[in-house]
């Protein structure tokens, strides 16, 4: 009688048994190893990055580097007596550990840069903000012609509208919406931000920490009731050309035919 794990398929091929089947094992092994990106690895793609922008940086990571390992040796040396030595090894991981936070940091700047005065650069930004915002990736308001755009993120300060483009085509834009969510959900604290270089206004790269930094109004089951009213509301509605009815609307036979 046939064993119940054996294959019933008679043109299936055998599994490997043996070496055949351990080196199977290596190879599946090695792939998963490569697929798998180690810290160091990150660090070499972020820093590739950033030199090509800022050519200058390895000298700003050897100085601080070679800072940090020297202000340990001094303290060893002039403070803590007979103690340079470990107090150089001791500094050796906080000195590279300080060096990689501040490529890091030169990263999000640079990587900034490269997406500022974009359309749409805002909704990047945003795409980084993790936990305790609820954004949809689709602005909720935006003007095709001049691609002025506002999104909306909701947290525990409330509503925020983020708005990108010229100031002063967005203040109708916002305007509006302000007046629809206030509608839809009143009583919730609603704040306007313009994302810029301009007075008032707020440039991209501190988007995210001006976020974070607002005060927390509402507690867990108001914003649970905020994302629900909102979500029922739907998103942008992008307006249908003048003279088209759109239950009428027949489509064309012969394009459809290749005519």
């Amino acid at each position: 009688m046939a064993s119940k794990n054996q294959s019933t398929d008679p043109w299936a091929e055998p599994a490997p048994t043996g070496r055949a089947a351990k080196r199977e094992a290596k190879r599946e092994a090695k792939a998963a190893k490569e697929k798998k990106d180690r810290w160091y690895k990150q660090i070499a793609q972020v820093y590739k990055l950033v030199v090509k922008e800022q050519p200058l940086i390895w000298l700003w990571l050897l100085l601080i580097f070679l800072g940090v390992v020297g202000a340990a040796v001094l303290f060893g040396t002039f403070v803590w007596r007979n103690h340079a030595i470990y107090m150089a090894v001791l500094a050796l991981p906080i000195g590279a550990l300080g060096a990689a936070f501040f490529l890091m940091r030169r990263a999000e700047t640079t990587a900034y840069a490269r997406v500022e005065n974009r359309p749409g650069a805002t909704a990047s930004a945003l795409g980084t903000i993790r936990r305790g915002w609820t954004i949809p990736e689709e602005p909720i308001a935006m003007d095709p012609r001049t691609m002025e755009m506002v999104f909306r993120a909701v947290g525990r300060p409330g509503i925020v509208l983020i708005g990108e483009g010229n100031p002063n085509k967005l203040r109708g834009m916002m305007k509006k919406e302000h007046q629809r969510l206030a509608r839809v959900a009143p009583g919730v604290a609603i704040t306007e931000l313009v994302v810029g270089r301009g007075q008032g206004q707020v440039p991209l790269p501190k988007l995210v920490r001006k976020m974070r930094r607002l005060r927390p109004r509402l507690n867990k089951a108001a914003l649970a009731e905020v994302n629900r009213r909102l979500q029922s509301i739907g998103g942008m509605k992008l307006p249908v050309p003048k003279g088209i009815d759109p239950m009428r609307a027949r489509p064309d036979r012969k394009a459809l035919r290749g005519r």
